[in-house]
């Protein structure tokens, strides 16, 4: 698999990532639907034997164990120096104060405790899960900039957020002089195609890459129409977000299951590609907890999907509510703190 470089860095990872939020212990947090840690490292092995060098974790999935899991098989399977870890803090570990968001403190505390569950002495790339409305962005982004410069990351990367915010960081970020973000996670697919509008030309304007959760929207386009999952069963109620345009969706499905019976590929292997066709995209996360999810995504880099193609996946697209928008408001960072068991109560006011 040939490496690429991420953005305007130096940094080479696979065009593929592994998501590892499917890795870790279901009983003691989110999500419920993780797969064991023997499991997890013949997945993991699987995709380093295919070539692929980056994988994306965060500390509150499955409370801190997909990155313990991730560290120990990292380190039989792989050389460090090889593998791209990336991980994000931002979300509650614990209860009490000082316990989430991006304070100094906070960041401080979690960088080390990611440190010590993955095993290492840096991460590659560290990124924000959220903006955090409540810390001012010269602590965070300070603060950031000196784990670089103490050699406990590499770089630097954001998530979900809106575009005005993302932007005043950058700007923030190169008035100061303070390390740069040079990724952003983001929720971009055939169904949820808003990126496009702002967050995406401001990235190729920026020399920043993108790097794609859910890029099959939670398994919504790797199988037909109406067919459920582990998954899709236990976070049945994200479903409602996408109930106004459920009729575009359920085209925009169909299209893809007629493109991939054409070239007789699977529908995982179109709406990967389609993605590909961007870019800006560096890496879609393969949220693999299967070792076939992995081979469909290798598969999707080979596959060159024609205009006529494109046209008829996209045909049917209707604006909807922005997911990375409703995950990035004050109200969507007090909700992650109760998915994850806090009981810390967060006024919902700004600076």
């Amino acid at each position: 698999m040939q490496n690429i470089k991420l953005g305007h860095s130096g940094l080479e990872i696979s065009p593929i990532c592994i998501g590892c939020m499917g890795f870790g212990d279901p009983s003691i947090g989110y999500p419920s639907w993780s797969i064991s840690e023997e499991e997890s490292r013949s997945v993991i092995k699987h995709a380093i034997e295919a070539g692929i060098n980056f994988f994306d974790t965060a500390n509150m999935y499955s409370q801190g164990t997909s990155e313990e899991i991730i560290g120990k098989a990292l380190k039989d399977f792989a050389k460090r120096e090889n593998i791209v870890i990336a991980t994000k803090l931002g979300a509650p570990m614990r209860s009490g104060p000082n316990s989430f968001g991006l304070s100094r403190k906070t960041i401080m505390t979690e960088i080390d405790h990611s440190l010590r569950r993955l095993g290492t002495d840096y991460i590659d790339l560290y990124q924000i899960h959220r903006a955090d409305p409540f810390t001012p962005w010269e602590e965070t982004l300070e603060a950031l900039h000196d784990l670089v410069k103490m050699g406990k990351v590499r770089y630097l990367g954001a998530s979900t957020m809106r575009t005005w915010q993302f932007a005043k960081a950058l700007h923030i970020q190169k008035m100061n002089g303070w390390t740069r973000f040079i990724s952003m996670q983001h929720n971009y697919n055939l169904v949820a195609r808003e990126e496009e509008n702002e967050m995406i030309p401001l990235c190729a304007d920026e020399g920043i890459q993108t790097i794609v959760y859910s890029p099959l929207s939670r398994g919504l386009l790797a199988r037909p129409w109406g067919e459920n999952t582990v998954r899709t069963e236990a976070e049945s109620g994200a479903a409602k977000f996408f109930a106004a345009t459920a009729a575009a969706d359920q085209k925009i499905v169909e299209a893809i299951g007629i493109v991939a019976e054409e070239r007789g590929v699977s529908r995982a292997e179109i709406s990967l590609a389609w993605l590909y066709r961007n870019p800006v995209v560096a890496a879609p996360i393969v949220g693999a907890i299967q070792t076939s999810h992995i081979d469909d995504a290798i598969k999707a880099l080979a596959i060159k999907l024609t205009d006529a193609e494109v046209d008829r996946l996209e045909e049917a697209y209707t604006p909807r509510i922005d997911v990375n928008v409703r995950n990035s408001d004050p109200e969507g960072i007090v909700k992650m703190a109760a998915t994850v068991g806090s009981n810390i109560m967060i006024p919902i006011t700004s600076k």
